[in-house]
Formats: C-alpha cells, structure tokens, sequence
C-alpha cells in the first residue's frame, strides 16, 4: 500500500487522533504489515526492531509461537461465550493467575482493556470502603477509554475531555529528578506525599475509598519512586481507611524483572490491575484483590463485567501467556535486558552531555534529555529529532514525560523475549543519533563504541 493510498485512506475515513502515530508524518512513519519476535515489518519490506511493544501489548515479542497456538486451537473449539456461564478456559486462567498472585491477593475477574481493569478496581475500592474520593500522581496515566480512567490520568492534560469524573484529584508524584517540591531524597522524608496527603486531607469532603498508582509511572516518564515510597503511601492509606490500588498494566507480569512490579517494594496492594501483554497481543485485563475485600465489596453490590470480557478465546491467550512467563523465566530475561540497556546508556552518558538521567526497571527503560545538565533544560527538540534518526535507522519506540513543556524522555520497552544481538543493533542504532545530533560523524565500518564496550 503506497503512501497516497494511506493517506487517502487517513483523511478521508479516520477520525483525527494528534497522538496517533499516523498524524503529521504519513511520509515519514511506517505502515506496519507484520511482526515476529522484537521485529515488524512495513509495506515495503523494510524491518524494525519495536522497542515498544506494540502498545506494550507484544512483550512476549510478536506472535508468539505458543500464543499463536492456544489462539489457534481456540478459534477451532470455542470463541464466545456468555459471561454469565462458566468456561474451561477461564476456569484455568483463574486458578492459573491465582496461583502466581502474592497473599492475600487471590481473587480475579476479567474484562477486556487496561481501561476496563482501572473503572472496575475503582468501583471495588468504593464499593469496600464505603468511600469516594480517588486519588492519583500527578505524573500517572490509567488509560483513556473510560470516564474514570481518563479522570485520573493526570499525566495527560484533563482539558482534552469535555468532563471528568467528581472525586478524582491529584497528588504529587515521587519524581526525584525534578522534585516537585524542590527538596532531595532522602532528606525529604517522602515530603511530596505528607504534603499532597495534608492539602487532599483538607479537601476531603468524604470519606476516602483509595489512592491509585503505577509502580513505576511510564507515560509520566518512566519514573522510579524511591525506596520506601510505598511503604509510606500504604502507611498513609491504612491511617485514613483507604485502599491501595496499583495499575501494573505497563510494569507486571515480568516487565520490571518481577513477576509483579510491587515486589520490588515489599508492599503488597490491596487491588491489583493488569492488562497489556496478559492476552499476549489479544486484550485480556483483571482486577485481582483479597477475598475479605471481594466478598464486601459484592456484598455492598459490586459487579464489572463486558460483553466478551470471559470469551474462551481471550482466556486461552491469558493462560497460553502466563505460561510462557513463568516457562521462560521472562522476569528473569527483563532483569538482565535491563543490566545490558542501562550499561549501554551509562557509556553513551560519558560521551553525551544531553543525557541527563537513566532509569526504569527490567524492560521499561527511560533516558531523560536536557539541553543542560545542571538546569536540567528539557531538551525536546533534539529529543525528537533523535527519535526521527532512530526511526529513519529501524528503531521504534517512543518519546514521553510528565509535565507542561516536556517531551524529553526516550521511552524503551523492547519484548522480553529480545535477544543480546537485538540490543546491540538497539544501542548502536542509538549511539548513532545521538553522535549526528552532537554534529558529529560516526566512523564508517566500525562498531560504535557502547556495542564493543559491552562485547568485550
């Protein structure tokens, strides 16, 4: 399909989406045509590592054989079935996802989106407590299908949306880099969340039902709360009676180098959210939480549930999914691809000034760009102009980060299942950009010196 084609397709039958990868730039961006593995190809045979995952719904990689084939058994035996009735599939994925999930987690229901998962753990937690206020980072994004998702995805501006849901405010986020409250771990004692906490206290004009957040705040950024962040935020929910909800659509089911992102804290939340690669590629989500939780919450008349949020087919690929997880140690794979990544950006940082700050957890990786490293200048023209080199040279991913006036941060999520060669080509991909943005040449015929420094 030729680019005229696409473009007559574009303005004559899309409805406009200024996010959307097809805006502004049909001459310049692929048209995807297939995938397999890290890789995807466009109409015109030209490949692409995706360090994005899709929409980070391929972190199994592309098409993964043993998705492929419980979908394919699937589409031969049973594809839809009625939410109300029980299925083989569902039954397994229940037992299956219960079994993974840290007590007291233990109960699942299923829907469809990450979108799905948020506005039912919502309705769980007022249901539970009797409450309603939500709160949420500043940085944090929930998705954006729902009322109440969007309404707590701070980290997009809420003037997109006509209206948003009552009972839903901010809180700072734990952005060490840029403190929002001008102060320095550790000495501030978690003053970001005191601070919040005492202003939301104020306001309160109800009793309380929760505070939702990311384990690690990807579209805000990728940003790392602190060590002992949660424990205080959990701290701070018990004092008021609230639930902790944390949305591990972008960081669980391995991505962080854990099966689930909140291990890294030692903190156990009271409501769970997942959704992303849990279908491998197919859109699978659940809401997980303790049983004395459920039951109350069911007793006070609790209920979520979509039209095909329990087909036999979306069930199969969950399962099919958390098998190849577990199988292949994925957690695992993500840690090490995280160690290789980070060894990589910390070389091409001795010889990039613009790199002012690595971070992230296994594959949900972020390199923040600045014009200055002491002021910490976003650096969003240069920030993109390396994303457009990188595309140019086969490298998809995706620029980010949290705020008015930022859009400097490369945000890297390659598949768990990429290999040391794929990272490499990644890396010096990479090294590449960010030499032509210095203004310099890279050496012709020669390995760029992060690949041969992490060969050796």
């Amino acid at each position: 399909m030729d680019k005229a084609r696409v473009r007559e397709i574009v303005e004559r039958w899309v409805i406009p989406s200024p996010g959307s990868s097809y805006m502004g730039g049909i001459e310049e961006r692929p048209v995807l045509a297939s995938g397999h593995g890290s890789t995807v190809v466009d109409t015109t045979g030209k490949e692409y590592l995706d360090f994005q995952s899709g929409q980070m719904g391929a972190a199994l990689g592309h098409s993964h054989p043993r998705v492929m084939a419980a979908i394919q058994e699937a589409t031969r035996t049973f594809v839809h079935a009625s939410n109300t009735l029980l299925n083989v599939p569902r039954l397994r994925l229940h037992e299956r996802l219960g079994q993974l999930l840290v007590p007291p987690l233990q109960k699942s229901l299923f829907l469809v989106t990450g979108s799905d998962s948020i506005e039912a753990s919502v309705d769980l937690a007022r249901k539970a407590t009797g409450g309603l206020e939500i709160l949420g980072l500043h940085d944090g994004l929930h998705g954006s299908t729902s009322f109440i998702s969007r309404s707590l995805s701070f980290a997009w501006s809420r003037r997109k949306h006509a209206a948003v849901a009552p009972a839903t405010s901010a809180i700072f986020a734990p952005y060490c880099y840029r403190c929002p409250v001008a102060s320095t771990f550790p000495k501030c004692e978690f003053l970001c969340l005191t601070s919040s906490l005492e202003l939301a206290d104020a306001n309160l004009t109800a009793q309380p039902a929760a505070v939702i957040a990311e384990p690690v705040l990807s579209a805000g950024g990728v940003i790392v709360p602190p060590p002992g962040y949660f424990k205080a935020l959990r701290q701070a929910c018990q004092e008021r009676g609230m639930l902790m909800i944390l949305d591990e659509a972008q960081t669980g089911l391995g991505k962080c180098g854990k099966m689930f992102a909140f291990q890294h804290e030692d903190v156990v939340p009271d409501i769970l959210a997942l959704s992303k690669h849990f279908g491998g590629g197919l859109p699978v989500s659940a809401v997980c939480t303790t049983a004395e939780i459920a039951d109350r919450a069911v007793a006070r008349g609790y209920f979520a549930t979509r039209s095909h949020a329990t087909d036999p087919i979306l069930c199969a690929a969950g399962l099919a999914s958390l098998d190849v997880i577990v199988d292949e140690d994925l957690p695992g794979r993500a840690a090490r691809i995280e160690r290789r990544m980070k060894a990589g950006f910390e070389e091409m940082a001795k010889e990039f000034e613009i790199i002012g700050d690595i971070r992230g957890r296994g594959v949900l990786l972020g390199v923040e760009l600045v014009t200055d490293r002491e002021r910490k200048t976003p650096a969003n023209k240069e920030t993109d102009a390396i994303a457009r080199r990188c595309l140019e040279a086969g490298l998809i991913f995706q620029i980010r980060g949290g705020g008015p006036g930022r859009a400097n941060v490369l945000r890297f999520v390659p598949p768990m299942t990429t290999s040391d060669v794929e990272i490499d080509r990644a890396l010096s991909i990479l090294h590449d950009a960010f030499t032509a943005a210095a203004g310099r040449k890279s050496p012709v015929g020669k390995p760029s010196s992060v690949t041969g420094s992490l060969s050796r």
